[in-house]
């Protein structure tokens, strides 16, 4: 199966050197580029895309606004934010709009092209340590107003299902929770469908952004029961 991507950035060499490193892949092609969120909307409506690789700093319509109307639409594409700065309060933004992950734009090839096909079957790029220090950085910046109702949430689910919420925000994989808990693997997949349903949550990244602003986990990765 050919992962549809679409390169949204303002610069284009940048565009340039994305597309050159995709279409050596035999599993990607780039179908859409666009030059600043609000094009990149439009295109999305009109071109079947699979995956954004989505700029936070443009004119117009700027990435972060972009990633959360384009998650809003109707079976969107998965979206994964690229910046130059390694602590960027926009791409934690984005996180929170809907994107599934977050890169650096001087990512290694073999990084991005493993981080596009991770999100293309689903995974959220959680794990990378860009999007672990992001959020232990700025977790502490979040507002406490606000975050209690967010907290009355916590309370649908059960005692399993926070320990797996918390080891979820931790970056671990389902195998790596199902070898912690002595569960099955399946088992850690049907507790991870029901917190998303329970906290009417998309994916694996709103569950670590969700995690982090309750406290559930602090900066740095501790959790608390």
């Amino acid at each position: 199966m050919t992962i549809r991507v679409m390169l949204v950035d303002d610069q284009v060499l940048l565009r340039t050197g994305f597309r050159m490193v995709l279409a050596a892949q035999p599993d990607m092609e780039v179908v859409a580029e666009a030059g600043d969120g609000v094009e990149a909307l439009q295109v999305v409506r009109s071109t079947a895309v699979d995956v954004v690789l989505m700029d936070v700093r443009m004119p117009k319509l700027d990435g972060v606004e972009a990633t959360r109307r384009i998650c809003a639409e109707p079976e969107p594409p998965k979206v994964l934010i690229l910046t130059t700065f390694d602590l960027d309060e926009y791409a934690f933004s984005g996180l929170k709009a809907g994107a599934s992950g977050f890169m650096l734009k001087d990512v290694p090839p073999g990084e991005l092209l493993a981080a596009i096909r991770s999100v293309h079957s689903g995974d959220a790029v959680v794990a990378p340590s860009t999007t672990r220090r992001l959020l232990d950085r700025f977790a502490p910046m979040l507002p406490s107003t606000g975050q209690e109702p967010r907290h009355k949430e916590l309370e649908r689910l059960t005692e399993r299902e926070r320990e797996v919420m918390i080891l979820v925000a931790q970056g671990l994989s389902n195998g790596e929770i199902a070898a912690r808990l002595v569960l099955s693997e399946a088992t850690v997949k049907t507790h991870v469908g029901r917190i998303l349903t329970k906290l009417g949550l998309r994916d694996r990244v709103q569950v670590v952004v969700l995690a982090y602003e309750t406290g559930l986990v602090r900066a740095g990765g501790g959790g608390h029961g």
